[in-house]
């Protein structure tokens, strides 16, 4: 490790890959703060807070004071410090395969070699290559480095910080040990275990564990063997955090009994048990899509969110429409029941004086283009007959307008298709389907020689009218060949479409 300042104490910081870039000029200007502007960032804290971070850190041989002991509560954190303190909390020399050149400091300077470090991750920034180490660290700059180095949404971040200092004030080493102290708590571990379980709703639960999970312990294929429940109760899709949780995960289900006492056993370990909740979704409508497709709405203003606004994985997607619920499912004052993942969900249509249907959902449509629609298509090659009247019914969601009265619903037109690479094309409608509607569908593209090719849509690749179709097992086009590019199905029309490989 390189040495340090003795003064310089050890901080914690987090922040989240992908979050927002702040011009450093801008940081600059934001934390040339008046003293009393700094000091009331302070006052947001009480000093029984900011001591038990201080003294936590302490104990665990994050922060330390100068050669007198002194932590200096009420001195702002300087970018130097912070960059030393970056790199030894999360261990990354050496990290970046190209440092970057700090123009403003020598080579000798005790802070260069890490901020040349963070700099070079793209941790901070630099103006033209002048760090401006004894520039003080505004709440903004701390809040994104803290994401990109934790790898956390930028949001909780911002909410951990919001009981101190607003994004323009110089951060104080007292304010800082809060935020960093609660990054701290954020640190993915694999040994993370259970700490409490409540069911939400039919298809929902509430875990909490002492710590996050690790990426690879959210992975599907690795949850849905470390999350063992009684009584047939499964998981249907990853656990997914909720954000500005510490490690608090909203986890989906296959249905649950209302009254049943169901155990989890987690990595093999008994981790609790909670009560099956039978409290089903209040859905608002259900309405045809296209001639095998149906949705079912939920609103908002209805008090029902999509899972997808509140979670931390999702929330740099979602803008503005990305929020904070608390450990009530509460926000401004209202309670929000909870959409969980959609994955392996079903429901049952059924035609006036005709059998019952399962139909089963469209993946990656359960919240697209600002609106909670969730679709459902049925069985390959049976369609809605105009004219009759179809009612939805589900075992974990209640419909207010359950029926609709099935149409003809015009095919979209594909316009044309391209190549974009050996194994893919882009497949351009008339018009812009909105929605997911192009999900599960696919095309044939026949070769002058009579060769044939199936593309199946790539979940979530559209952009307004385009969508990418990949080939499937493995197959790859001709160069400098022209295919006929026809929809499979009568999802779409298409007359001569053509898609060229360059050569």
């Amino acid at each position: 490790m390189k040495p340090i300042m003795k003064k310089v104490f050890t901080l914690l910081a987090a922040t989240a890959i992908g979050a927002t870039t702040v011009p450093h000029t801008a940081l600059l200007a934001q934390a040339a703060s008046s003293p009393e502007k700094v000091a009331a960032a302070l006052s947001q804290l009480t000093n029984q807070e900011i001591q038990a971070a201080i003294a936590e850190l302490n104990k665990l041989g994050i922060m330390n004071g100068d050669a007198n002991g002194e932590m200096g509560t009420n001195r702002p954190l300087t970018r130097a410090e912070l960059a030393t303190l970056l790199v030894r909390e999360f261990g990354l020399d050496d990290q970046s395969a190209l440092p970057a050149t700090i123009a403003d400091a020598s080579p000798n300077a005790w802070f260069y070699a890490d901020a040349a470090e963070v700099v070079g991750l793209g941790i901070m920034q630099t103006d033209n290559g002048a760090f401006h180490p004894k520039g003080t660290v505004s709440g903004e700059e701390l809040a994104q480095t803290v994401s990109k180095a934790l790898k956390r949404d930028i949001k909780s971040v911002q909410h951990w910080m919001s009981s101190v200092a607003s994004p323009g004030n110089a951060m104080l080493r007292g304010e800082t040990a809060y935020v960093l102290q609660m990054a701290h708590k954020a640190l993915p571990s694999e040994h993370a275990k259970p700490t409490s379980i409540r069911s939400l709703n039919a298809i929902t639960l509430i875990v909490t564990f002492d710590k996050p999970l690790t990426t690879a312990n959210e992975a599907f294929d690795i949850a849905k063997t470390d999350f063992v429940f009684t009584h047939g109760l499964t998981l249907t899709n990853m656990p997914r955090l909720k954000t500005g949780s510490v490690a608090t995960y909203i986890v989906p289900t296959s249905v649950q009994q209302t009254g049943a006492t169901y155990d989890l056993a987690y990595k093999g370990q008994a981790a609790g048990s909670f009560v099956g909740q039978g409290t089903k979704i209040d859905m608002t409508e259900a309405r045809q899509v296209t001639n095998d497709t149906f949705e079912i709405e939920a609103l908002k203003a209805n008090g029902i969110m999509d899972y997808g606004y509140i979670i931390s994985a999702y929330s740099g997607g979602r803008g503005a429409n990305a929020f904070v619920l608390d450990d009530h499912e509460q926000a401004g004052g209202k309670t929000y029941q909870i959409i969980s993942s959609m994955q392996a969900r079903q429901v049952t249509v059924t035609p006036e004086g005709g059998a019952p249907i399962v139909a089963k959902y469209v993946p990656f449509t359960q919240s697209t283009d600002g609106k909670q629609e969730p679709k459902f298509r049925l069985p390959e090659g049976q369609v809605l007959t105009p004219g009759l009247t179809y009612t939805v019914t589900s075992d974990w969601a209640n419909l207010a307008h359950a029926t609709f009265v099935a149409k003809t619903v015009e095919p979209l037109e594909l316009a044309s298709a391209t190549a974009v690479s050996e194994t893919s094309i882009e497949v351009t409608l008339a018009q812009d389907p909105q929605d997911e509607l192009f999900s599960g569908r696919s095309v044939v593209l026949t070769a002058p020689n009579g060769d044939q090719t199936v593309a199946t849509y790539k979940y979530s690749s559209r952009k307004g009218a385009v969508g990418v179709f990949d080939l499937a097992n493995g197959a790859k086009l001709t160069k400098a060949t022209t295919y006929t590019v026809k929809p499979i199905g009568d999802w779409s029309k298409a007359t001569g479409v053509v898609s060229l490989m360059p050569q």
